[in-house]
């Protein structure tokens, strides 16, 4: 199933993914500038486009700039408001387009979504999903990478 759109929870994320910017906090910079990398490699492998929502009224002063495009997009709910809240009123706008799915380990954002017409993962499927590709990817790179070389040694 194709979706138009995947909205991730990125503290959820962050906090169920102890791995990935391991030594860090999970609220640090360093935490998100990793997330971030790994979903835009992501989001470049299956081209869905990414949401990232984090809870805070902005980025945290201090907080580098990080490039949000439409494709991947990284975001921060302002004062009043937290992450769910934006993840629910996206996945309701966007429903209309298609199917959306939201990736995080609360359960009661979950139901809210699915009640939306939205489709929803855990962290640690999703974690699972985006590793697998990743590393599938990377197999075909290398297979085809090998194949050229051949390929190019074989002509000369």
């Amino acid at each position: 199933m194709a979706f138009i759109r995947i909205l991730v929870d990125g503290y959820s994320l962050l906090h169920n993914w102890p791995q990935l910017a391991a030594g860090f906090p999970r609220h640090s910079a360093a935490a998100r500038e990793e997330l971030t990398h790994v979903l835009t490699r992501y989001r470049d492998a299956i081209g869905t486009p990414i949401t990232v929502v984090f809870d805070g009224a902005g980025a945290p002063s201090g907080t580098p700039k990080v490039e949000s495009t439409p494709e991947m997009e990284i975001l921060y709910s302002t004062a009043g408001q937290t992450a769910d809240d934006v993840i629910e009123r996206a996945a309701h706008r966007l429903s209309e387009f298609g199917e959306v799915l939201v990736v995080t380990d609360d359960y009661a954002e979950r139901d809210t979504v699915l009640s939306l017409g939205g489709m929803a993962s855990s962290c640690l499927n999703f974690i699972q999903t985006l590793e697998s590709t990743l590393a599938e990817l990377q197999r075909e790179l290398k297979h085809r990478n090998r194949k050229e070389r051949d390929r190019f040694q074989h002509s000369g």
